[in-house]
């Protein structure tokens, strides 16, 4: 099979994957295509948490539509899982399969269902693997942070004019982005099981942080996410917020040690809302880490969504823990240096020192483009 081939079947398998997008978490996305002389002949991707993975569901179709796998091709963005979990290993359901070759975009990351490719080669498949790599490589990267680094993958994401400013010098943000961005930020909270803000956007804006979607979307039904507030300053616990009105229960305080002591901590959290006390950094900051860790391990969050502003933006890249850059750019230009910058907090004397990223994705929504991007280095455990 021609590479060029390769490459246009493990990008067709690569949208697969992301439609199972806030239905499999925490398992990794994932798809898979059949070929049979040089055409696609079945397709899978692993839909919902607990169910079959992409291998399987591709193999399934496969005996819906008649198709004989034995001989064919796979390609699957991941390595197919080589361990009993919660379902058969994939590796073992390709071989008895009779596939011949199996294409695989990356490696899987997780050491206890690794080791696929090995096990198929044994079998007597031709294995090939790295076809569309870092393509494969990012469709996991949430998995792979909240795997191996026990706190949550974060994106961060922002709606800015063209010269990067998020709201006017008077804090109006209404809106800078258009209204299909808007819903795409819906879904993107859906398939969240947090979203962040800083105390700045929570004290001018008042948000409830909730996904509302209409019904007809396959995402409106997913549980509303964490609202996650980080404020070296909290609010008495009579305020009149609605995150402190109508979602304490669903509602966590980032903040110093020294003020979740203190009474205003000590009142929201008989109200039921949580209140982490976090370390100061040196530079005084708070240290979000420790916060993110506890919300990976006492709240079950995989994937938390950033929506600024950009003091809590700045120290997110500060401190290396923006996994994910989503920015909506709108066809606006404040030109006022005086207007909110996207990005601030940080005093940067060189170039050079900036934080380095590299751009993964680039799609018109609506009258707005959406620029992804991630750290220019690969996270490590």
């Amino acid at each position: 099979m021609a590479p060029d081939n390769d490459a246009v079947f493990m990008a067709r398998a690569l949208e697969l994957a992301e439609r199972g997008r806030g239905f499999v978490t925490p398992n990794p996305r994932v798809g898979a295509v059949l070929v049979r002389d040089g055409a696609i002949v079945a397709e899978g991707w692993h839909k919902v948490f607990g169910g079959p993975h992409a291998e399987v569901e591709c193999l399934r179709e496969a005996e819906e539509r008649g198709i004989d796998p034995a001989g064919a091709t796979m390609y699957v963005t991941l390595e197919p899982c080589n361990h009993f979990g919660k379902t058969p290993p994939c590796s073992r359901t390709v071989l008895e399969a009779g596939v011949s070759r199996v294409v695989i975009g990356c490696l899987d990351p997780n050491p206890v269902a690794g080791g696929g490719a090995e096990t198929l080669r044994q079998g007597g498949v031709a294995v090939d693997v790295g076809i569309l790599g870092q393509e494969c490589r990012d469709a996991v990267a949430d998995f792979v942070v909240y795997k191996t680094m026990g706190r949550p993958y974060v994106t961060l994401k922002l709606a800015m004019t063209l010269d990067g400013r998020i709201a006017a010098r008077t804090g109006d943000s209404a809106w800078v982005s258009g209204p299909e961005s808007r819903r795409r930020v819906h879904r993107m909270r859906a398939a969240s099981q947090a979203v962040m803000v800083g105390g700045g956007t929570f004290r001018a804006d008042d948000p409830r942080l909730t996904h509302r979607l209409e019904v007809v979307d396959p995402l409106s039904g997913n549980p509303q996410p964490l609202a996650v507030v980080v404020t070296r300053s909290l609010p008495p616990a009579d305020a009149r917020f609605a995150l402190v009105r109508e979602r304490s229960p669903s509602l966590v305080f980032l903040t110093s040690e020294a003020e979740a002591r203190a009474a205003a901590g000590l009142a929201l959290a008989k109200r039921g809302v949580r209140v982490y006390g976090l370390p100061l950094r040196d530079e005084g900051e708070l240290d979000l880490l420790p916060g993110l860790t506890r919300l990976r391990d006492e709240a079950r969050v995989f994937r938390l969504l950033c929506e600024g502003g950009g003091g809590l933006a700045g120290q997110l890249v500060a401190q290396g823990l923006a996994d994910e850059l989503a920015l909506f750019y709108a066809p606006k230009v404040l030109a006022d240096a005086e207007a909110v910058p996207g990005f601030s907090g940080r005093i940067i004397p060189r170039m050079a020192d900036a934080a380095g990223f590299r751009f993964c994705g680039l799609r018109q929504v609506g009258e707005d483009i959406l620029v992804t991007a991630r750290p220019a280095a690969e996270p490590s455990a």
